[in-house]
């Protein structure tokens, strides 16, 4: 709690991801190893004059749905769900896993039945504020291959959390987002070369959406829906995927008229195959994405920062954000990434956009 970062990352979440208002229903959901920052937040909330709600719960809850839940607790959501989506005017998420891996024996079947089941609750909370983080733990920093502190330094980093003024410098950002995305007007053909992979899709009349830091704390990218049937080629994947408690690694994926028509991978590849398979959906792009946070360098086995590192793209599988025109539905919504910073290029009808990780006129 001494931490100065913890209570600059908590003003940020609550003055500038939510922008809560007096009287608002904000809930705050983590679990108990989030405390510190937690506590600042639900303060600054109070300040504000926003109502909190706090949802923490001890992390073996969610091994112990999943190991002794009946059909009806994969299935259905309860009325109390939908009065707290319905009634709540925005979220914060704050993830803080003592154990990463706490899922890896789960039923697959049943992560996949509760993802449809949710999927009304989340259409629902996505239209309104919303913002996810994450709080360092002992976990998050071995899955990182880092000391806590040093973790906690990262961490902070990203979020901009150790700058003067964090605010002003997710402005600045968002301001060289929009210059990226000027350029992007009008584009049709994106092709995505690298080593093992050679994509092409078209975004063609699809919204390039800034994203700096409103939705996701750290953030850093500019995302798009591709055109659901254009996708063609292969891509191989250079980091692990952390999806639902398991690593997925190798994952190569080929793809004819927007479809993923061959997939493999060196690690749980069972796994990637069953959320391949969860519905027509999930086999086709929902989002390209484009990393722009430089001050994220190193990837740490986590989708929230690792998707946002300078120099690389990201391609999700599954259901696309409606604002970018995307038209793909489904009840998986999965981010891979590519590394572009050693040997890779990002073109634009034609025209190099970016080589080895940098933007071809500056950034």
């Amino acid at each position: 709690m001494n931490d100065p970062r913890i209570k600059s990352l908590a003003k940020t979440l609550v003055k500038y991801c939510v922008r809560a208002q007096p009287q608002e229903i904000i809930s705050i959901t983590s679990s108990l190893e989030a405390e510190p920052l937690v506590t600042s937040t639900y303060e600054e909330l109070i300040r504000s004059g926003a109502s909190p709600l706090l949802q923490l719960s001890p992390a073996k809850t969610t091994e112990l749905f999943y190991t002794y839940g009946k059909p009806h607790h994969f299935d259905k959501v309860t009325s109390v769900q939908r009065s707290y989506a319905r009634h709540i005017h925005g979220s914060i998420r704050i993830e803080a896993s003592p154990n990463t891996r706490a899922l890896s024996n789960a039923d697959p079947k049943k992560q996949v039945r509760v993802s449809k089941a949710l999927k009304p609750l989340r259409e629902i909370l996505i239209k309104k504020k919303w913002v996810i983080t994450l709080f360092p733990t002992q976990a998050h920093a071995q899955d990182a291959d880092m000391s806590l502190s040093h973790f906690e330094d990262f961490v902070y980093n990203a979020t901009f959390s150790d700058r003067k003024n964090p605010i002003a410098a997710w402005n600045a950002l968002a301001r060289k987002q929009d210059r990226l995305i000027k350029r992007l007007k009008g584009a049709d053909q994106i092709r995505i070369v690298g080593p093992g992979t050679d994509l092409k899709m078209s975004v063609k009349k699809r919204t390039f959406i800034n994203s700096p830091g409103i939705y996701n704390m750290p953030s850093g990218e500019i995302f798009t829906g591709p055109i659901e049937d254009s996708a063609e080629g292969t891509i191989q994947y250079d980091f692990p995927v952390c999806h639902a408690g398991r690593e997925i690694d190798g994952i190569r994926l080929v793809f004819k008229q927007g479809k993923v028509v061959e997939a493999s991978a060196t690690k749980n590849e069972k796994f990637l195959l069953s959320m391949l398979d969860m519905d027509p959906g999930a086999r086709r792009l929902g989002e390209l994405g484009i990393g722009t946070n430089y001050a994220i360098q190193r990837f740490i086995k986590n989708i929230l920062f690792d998707e946002k590192i300078g120099g690389t793209i990201h391609l999700a599988l599954g259901q696309s954000y409606e604002e970018t025109g995307g038209k793909n539905n489904s009840a998986l919504h999965w981010d891979m990434i590519k590394d572009l910073r050693k040997g890779g290029s990002l073109y634009v009808d034609g025209k190099l956009f970016q080589k080895n990780g940098k933007f071809v006129d500056g950034f």
